[in-house]
């Protein structure tokens, strides 16, 4: 069968790589190539960032309620499409069907409400020391964006970035990863219907050693959004301090769940497994490490097992009735085996799964591990895998201790009837978000964020928004007499 072939978008048009290279992309549940993209030349990043920097001298004169109304139109045509998309997203990604279509309606609400936003986003009028004068604090876009984009929610990562961008003034360049670049291109498609000035909306795909460094060292772009690793996080930082561009980093994460002795079992055995296998293991929000209270350590890890050992794994587009597609590629289940294979040398006990499945995919069961140490690396490093390590606790004080004992921070969680723990908890977790009684996911109203090596901003919610926007204060001086 012969290869999709994609377009690049820059400046309102479909272009091809100026020295002809392209990226081959492949199906992670059977290894094939479904597909090519092209490889962008340096040339043409530079030549993409100067078309959006020209653009939005007018962008950012047009009403945000206008600019919004872009939006919605983008949104319309994404539910209109929510079938094709949801199928190439899981193509490529490997990502169970109900999973994609979730990400694809999820991705138009989310760009509906940054639409609303451009009603409602303000600045403020403060008072004065001085006669005769209004202080004004107006919010004006920084200028050009730049969207550096993960694998493993190529769509909704889209609208997390762009929309907050567009509807508060600025314009962007968007880099997909290497690995899911045809849902970019393809949401680039139905942007391209709606009529957006050329250069306001961009794509390019390439290796980040080409565009991803572009992106963070010209110093046409104000500000970097990216959702990576913490390493890619570092990188970033370092290019964009040559010019000063704010950075907007969503890196890692270890999150840990905390289960009290008065907590009710199957809900938080429910809630931490849907945590954990969600998207087959690969999000930052995912639980990554569990401290059970001792007095209820067997009946909980028994259950937990039984549940996590019955999860099938399967290619999602040909069984949609199963609860893990594929790894990313093979690297990435190469990385997660190994940990585990180390933390089984270390002692470790798995209680289910732990060995890859013969054949072709990047498969990898639910697993489970037992008697591991705080210290141990399953425990302190991101897995970004279907692993869980299990640890035991006395008291809640040492639970939030060890949560607490990562350089990572952006969620965690924790079940229990008492409110107090509760409280205690959510006062004293090192962590961006806590999760009570539910499992790890935010809602498009709140206000996504790390701490630690997790991350620097936010995204979604008002807050999130504001991330795309200067400050801008004005001394307006009057003088009553002249006004008759």
């Amino acid at each position: 069968m012969a290869l999709k072939q994609y377009q690049m978008y820059i400046n309102g048009e479909w272009v091809d790589s100026d020295n002809g290279e392209k990226i081959t992309v492949y199906n992670p549940s059977n290894e094939e190539a479904i597909s090519q993209v092209p490889s962008a030349s340096l040339k043409q990043v530079k030549e993409a960032i100067d078309d959006a920097y020209a653009a939005q001298k007018d962008w950012k004169r047009v009403p945000a309620a206008t600019r919004g109304s872009y939006l919605v139109r983008i949104a319309a045509l994404i539910r209109k499409n929510a079938d094709y998309l949801a199928r190439t997203l899981s193509e490529e990604e490997g990502k169970i069907l109900s999973l994609a279509m979730t990400e694809v309606t999820f991705s138009a609400d989310y760009i509906d409400y940054m639409a609303a936003q451009g009603r409602t986003y303000e600045g403020e009028v403060i008072q004065s020391d001085n006669a005769n004068e209004n202080i004004a604090l107006l919010k004006q876009p920084i200028g050009v964006a730049a969207g550096i984009l993960p694998w493993n929610f190529p769509f909704f990562l889209i609208a997390r970035k762009f929309a907050p961008a567009l509807v508060t003034g600025n314009t962007i360049v968007i880099k997909p990863s290497s690995d899911t670049p045809n849902i970019a291109l393809e949401f680039a498609k139905l942007a391209d219907q709606v009529g957006l000035p050329k250069g306001v909306l961009n794509f390019v795909t390439g290796p980040g050693s080409v565009v991803g460094s572009e992106l963070s060292k010209n110093e046409k772009i104000g500000i970097i959004s990216l959702t990576g690793s913490v390493d890619s996080g570092k990188r970033v930082m370092a290019d964009a301090s040559n010019h000063v561009a704010k950075v907007s980093l969503e890196l890692g994460g270890k999150a840990p769940a905390i289960v009290c002795k008065d907590a009710d079992i199957d809900l938080a055995v429910d809630s931490i497994i849907n945590s954990r296998i969600d998207n087959n293991g690969e999000l930052c929000n995912n639980c990554e490490r569990v401290y059970v209270q001792e007095d209820i350590a067997e009946e909980f890890t028994k259950k937990l097992v039984a549940k996590m050992a019955a999860t099938t794994i399967g290619d999602p587009i040909e069984h949609e009735n199963i609860g893990m597609g594929p790894l990313i590629n093979k690297a990435a289940v190469e990385k997660v085996d190994a940990m585990v294979q180390r933390a089984v040398k270390a002692g470790a006990k798995v209680e289910c799964g732990g060995k890859r499945p013969e054949g072709k995919g990047y498969f990898y069961p639910a697993t489970v591990v037992t008697n591991v140490k705080q210290s141990d690396e399953i425990v302190q490093e991101e897995i970004f895998g279907p692993v869980l390590p299990i640890l035991t606790f006395k008291k809640l004080d040492q639970a939030i201790d060890m949560a607490n004992d990562s350089k990572l921070g952006l969620t965690s969680s924790i079940f229990t009837e008492n409110m107090d723990a509760a409280a205690t908890a959510a006062n004293e977790l090192e962590d961006g978000e806590t999760y009570i009684n539910r499992f790890n996911f935010e809602a498009m109203q709140g206000f996504h964020a790390g701490w630690k090596e997790s991350g620097l901003g936010g995204a979604d919610g008002k807050h999130g928004l504001e991330e795309y926007v200067n400050t801008h204060v004005v001394y307006l001086q009057r003088h009553p007499e002249k006004a008759d």
